[in-house]
């Protein structure tokens, strides 16, 4: 049974600091056994208080021998998960050899067989708390050392680690030691990887993914490459120290929980980022942006690492903002600040209007297991969109500077919020400390809305209106751009002229400058998105909006309407099946692929959950006249072609078209229906009953691959047969030997709204038997999985009571807790608007 590392709490972790200061580690690891374990054997050279006693953690399956300073280190010290030592000298060394291991959830060192050719593949992943499981660790950030890695491997597998390769000889690898990083960025991969390797400014580059994508590494790695070099380009122009860690690595790995890991100098990426079958170039921007972010935390988060977990945003929020930055400005990808509009604001937004809402920069993380809980849309996209504001407020120059003298003063060392603002409020000679408060220590959303008022075809007043909730009501100063939008004669939507305006915390702000001004026909709130808020047009613009949107050229001006009209139906101030007329009306004639897949993405997510049973039907046969109108309006070929018709297999009911598509009937010029787009297909069909399971293990015999594998538990999963979903569910809560991603994908395929009727009796099975899932599971995988399997669908006031049920139970994990809450809390809302 695979459990959780204990809880390290910030109070024991301070202490730690205050005996303990580690010097580095010499792992040993050997990989050639047979079987689900492997051995280690590390050396821990560390100085500490003479006469201290401490604790690393440590969860071996076995120990064969343990030394401090020489002398044997007795067996009751090991407690199962923590090796406690006592006695400590000012210089030690601690020896240990034990065998350990291998995981299935990500949380360790992780071990893959691939379903294509047998071969075995593994990935470290020790992020938060588990270093334990690979070697004993003082696993906590502010407790940087050096790591000195060796491997032994069977003789045609390739290892990699953060550390420069010395020698690599018949299976064995020697790596130089790294610079001082702390345990959680600790990684190596190890397998018969296939190998890219190239050079850009000095910088060893390479590229790392299973022999059975091969192919599809070697025709993607110029593209890969070419990002990597731009971006590194544009990191060297903001940032006055260079790359620090040597050779820029990276590997593409199986079932990683992650969409990718920063460590330094070996970035891992889960391997869909390798892609088998055609995708969008939102897809290719997806990746690109990817990559900018993890190269952004070489500076933010592995030069210089947050002292704890509180200060998670000094790593997540920079490398969420520069990510998107350095893609727009150095990258093809130059509408990167339109995704981040429309896709990750949007997650920002929505977690921090849960009950799990927290401040971007919470003032305390009482423990490892609070730090996990905290990777979600505030940490990311609303402490990047937090950043966008502030650097609109102080200057690109005046922040960069401040940057930099960040970096200078604590590279390789750690920091807080407090050393940031110092060097920020120092480049640009403003006490920056009010406006930390209000915007990353205080929680939750403000919302704009403009309030017009007209004397005749001019403007009276025009002015914005500020708003917080009644429980968190924190007004903040926002920088923003108001834009007039009016229809040209030939037809064009164009901007008129665009208003810097400044709001106070009053509440309500006039623009003095727009009175006497003609109405327009458009006037957009935050245009350039310079800030981050809820934005609610005024009743003539938000009326006009969906007629000007196809002819608007600015892409970023469209992303913000579109984002707003979202955001109204979420909140329950217009319908849903409003909503979907509107993207009806305006969407098949979208240019930007992006908006066309997040609208209807979010349209979809929307319908299925505020929509009652018999308005979903419509909304859905709407939602594939859009999809159809689209495919026949783009060129063949066109992303958006593509897009278009993942949405209408999505939405469809037309399953003798389906059928037609997967034999080659009527497909649309330019559509290849490859191995991903049959198994779409193949999914919707499974959905709606149409196939059996025989026709689902013959595709995974024609697709015998990670990714028909992991297509196929999903397709199981989805089909509306009683005994198909027992045996899901029984995967789902009680099968430890199932992978995270299996896992998690099988969870994913369970809820379908078509079948209601027989999932009903799930739902109640959710609060009983999910507890019994974190039993077997921890970490990201646990809350992957436990998400995935909310009754989402089973929108009802009986789930509701069941949820709250579970809430007021004590002693409920952690994280089912809050995947509950805010999962109710969504609930809460598809009711009102149902309402």
């Amino acid at each position: 049974m695979m459990v959780g590392m204990p809880t390290l709490t910030r109070a024991e972790a301070v202490e730690r600091a205050s005996l303990v200061e580690v010097e580095d580690y010499h792992v040993d690891l050997d990989l050639t056994g047979s079987g689900d374990t492997f051995r280690s054997r590390a050396v821990v050279r560390f100085r500490a208080r003479a006469g201290a006693a401490t604790f690393l953690e440590f969860e071996p399956v076995e120990v064969a021998s343990m030394t401090l300073n020489g002398a044997a280190v007795p067996a009751a010290a090991w407690t199962g998960s923590r090796l406690e030592l006592t006695g400590l000298a000012a210089e030690n060394e601690l020896v240990v050899d034990a065998t350990m291991r291998y995981r299935n959830d990500g949380e360790g060192l992780h071990r893959y067989v691939d379903p294509a050719d047998g071969n075995t593949y593994l990935y470290q992943h020790v992020f938060i708390n588990n270093a334990g499981r690979v070697l004993p660790a003082f696993d906590q950030p502010d407790l940087k050392a050096v790591f000195r890695v060796s491997v032994t491997a069977p003789e045609q597998w390739l290892v990699a680690t953060n550390g420069a390769l010395v020698s690599a000889d018949a299976g064995r690898w020697e790596f130089a030691p790294t610079k001082r990083i702390s345990t959680y960025l600790a990684t190596l991969i190890a397998g018969p990887y296939h190998a890219v390797t190239a050079e850009h400014d000095g910088i060893p580059l390479a590229l790392y993914a299973r022999a059975a994508l091969a192919e599809h590494l070697d025709a993607q790695a110029p593209e890969i490459f070419e990002i990597t070099r731009q971006s590194l380009d544009r990191f060297h122009e903001m940032f006055e120290i260079r790359y620090p860690f040597g050779h820029y690595q990276q590997a593409f790995a199986p079932e990683f929980n992650f969409g990718a890991m920063e460590y330094p100098g070996l970035v891992v990426f889960r391997d869909e980022l390798i892609p088998r079958s055609a995708v969008t170039e939102s897809d290719r921007e997806r990746r690109a942006n990817i990559i900018a972010h993890e190269m952004a935390h070489q500076w933010f988060g592995d030069l210089v690492t947050m002292a704890w977990w509180d200060d998670l945003w000094l790593n997540e929020s920079f490398a969420e903002y520069l990510g998107s930055r350095v893609t727009a400005e150095a990258t093809r990808f130059s509408e990167a600040w339109t995704t981040f509009a429309m896709q990750r604001k949007a997650w920002g937004l929505r977690a921090d209007q849960r009950p799990s809402t927290h401040p971007v920069a919470p003032s305390e993380v009482r423990d490892t297991e609070e730090a996990l809980l905290n990777f979600d849309g505030i940490s990311y996209a609303k402490g990047a969109a937090t950043l966008k504001q502030l650097v609109a407020w102080l200057g690109d120059e005046t922040f960069l500077a401040g940057l930099n003298d960040h970096f200078r003063a604590h590279a390789y060392g750690n920091a807080t919020l407090t050393d940031l603002l110092g060097a920020l409020s120092k480049s640009s000679g403003r006490d920056l400390s009010g406006w930390a408060e209000l915007w990353l220590r205080r929680a939750q959303v403000n919302t704009l809305r403009a309030e017009v008022t007209r004397d005749g075809t001019t403007y009276a007043e025009v002015a914005v209106v500020q708003t917080a909730p009644a429980e968190y009501p924190t007004l903040r100063p926002h920088l923003i751009g108001v834009g007039l939008y009016d229809r040209a004669d030939d037809g064009s939507v164009v901007l008129r002229s665009r208003h810097e305006v400044e709001l106070d915390t009053s509440g309500r702000t006039v623009l003095a400058d727009l009175a006497g001004q003609p109405v327009a026909e458009l006037l957009l709130l935050n245009d350039g998105d310079l800030t981050y808020a809820k934005i609610r047009l005024d009743e003539q613009s938000a009326a006009a909006a969906p007629g000007l949107l196809p002819d608007l050229d600015d892409s970023l001006a469209r992303a913000v309407i579109w984002a707003s009209i979202l955001d109204a139906v979420v909140d329950g101030e217009r319908p849903v099946a409003e909503l979907v007329m509107q993207v009806l009306a305006a969407l098949p004639a979208e240019s930007e692929v992006t908006i066309v897949e997040d609208v209807l993405s979010a349209t979809r997510g929307l319908v299925d959950r505020y929509a009652t049973p018999e308005i979903r039907e419509a909304a859905l046969e709407m939602l594939a006249q859009t999809a159809d109108l689209l495919i026949a309006a783009v060129p063949a070929g066109d992303s958006r072609q593509l897009a278009a018709a993942r949405a209408l297999i999505g939405a469809t009911v037309d399953t003798g078209r389906l059928h037609g598509w997967l034999t080659g009937e009527n497909v649309p010029d330019g559509l290849t229906v490859d191995a991903d787009l049959r198994w779409l297909i193949t999914y919707r069909l499974a959905v709606l009953g149409e196939i059996g399971a025989e026709v689902i293990e013959a595709e995974l015999e024609r697709d015998r691959s990670a990714s028909g594998e992991q297509w196929a538990v999903r397709c199981r999963a989805a089909r509306p047969d009683p005994a198909a979903k027992e045996a899901a569910w029984t995967a789902i809560v009680a099968d430890g030997s199932l992978s995270n991603r299996l896992a998690a994908l099988t969870s994913a395929g369970f809820w379908q709204p078509e079948q209601r009727d027989l999932l009903a009796p799930y739902a109640e099975r959710y609060f009983t038997d999910m507890p019994a899932m974190l039993r077997i599971r921890s970490g990201m995988s646990a809350e992957k999985i436990a998400i995935a399997a909310y009754p989402a669908v089973i929108v009802s006031e009986q789930t509701r009571q069941l949820a709250a049920g579970l809430l007021s139970t004590p002693g409920t994990h952690p994280i089912l807790h809050r995947v509950v809450q805010d999962a109710d809390d969504d609930m809460r809302h598809a009711l009102a608007a149902r309402a």
